[in-house]
């Protein structure tokens, strides 16, 4: 598939100064986390998921075999998405939103935000797809090099997703500007976001969510 990929490196988003926490006042945008419990989403796989300080937690809990997403119970088509996320440093251990995808299901079927590690092949804003006969394609590679995501501590990200066409914010920074000029019809129709959780390497990682806020275009 020719994918065209509109990167200049990594630019300055001049109009998503922080991106992570759109202002109260905003209209049309609507919390997807309430703090509190997993109200408005499902878990999908054998990864466990949990409410720990108002924060969203999901990790393998001892067994690093466990894996899954948990994903919203309504669906969504174009949007614009805020969250902040923190996560493991071990190895590829990685993580990933997962926008339009099909519910009940913990495989990736649209799709994917990665969450990672550079160092090993993992790109935090990259956008990624499943080829049809197995392995994956990189429609923009993200925070390629490592150089805007903070380790260990909280980064925002914004994810706009109309058609086509995905942009991806991280830490305020445009990392990802894509368009697929012929994505399946399905990769365009409503879905439900997705947030991933596996083991990797043998390992019982974590990741961390907090202020999920959506709003519908």
């Amino acid at each position: 598939m020719k994918i065209v990929a509109a990167l200049a490196g990594v630019v300055l988003c001049a109009s998503c100064s922080g991106a992570g926490a759109p202002r109260p006042d905003e209209p049309g945008w609507k919390p997807l986390f309430n703090g509190t419990d997993l109200a408005g989403w499902v878990p999908v796989g054998t990864a466990v998921w949990k409410v720990e300080d108002g924060i969203l937690v999901g990790g393998q809990d001892g067994d690093p075999k466990r894996g899954g997403l948990l994903s919203t119970r309504d669906a969504y088509k174009d949007f614009e998405l805020t969250l902040d996320f923190l996560i493991d440093e071990h190895g590829k251990y990685n993580s990933g939103v997962y926008i339009r995808n099909d519910a009940g299901t913990a495989g990736q079927t649209t799709y994917q935000v990665n969450i990672g590690r550079a160092a090993v092949g993992e790109y935090t804003g990259g956008v990624v797809i499943h080829k049809a006969k197995g392995g994956i394609e990189w429609l923009g590679k993200g925070d390629e090099k490592d150089a805007i995501r903070k380790p260990l501590t909280w980064n925002s990200l914004r994810i706009l997703a109309k058609g086509p066409h995905i942009e991806v914010d991280l830490n305020g920074v445009r990392v990802a500007d894509v368009t697929d000029p012929a994505p399946p019809p399905r990769f365009l129709e409503r879905g439900v976001i997705g947030l991933q959780t596996y083991g990797a390497e043998g390992h019982c990682g974590f990741v961390k969510f907090r202020n999920l806020r959506i709003r519908e275009l």
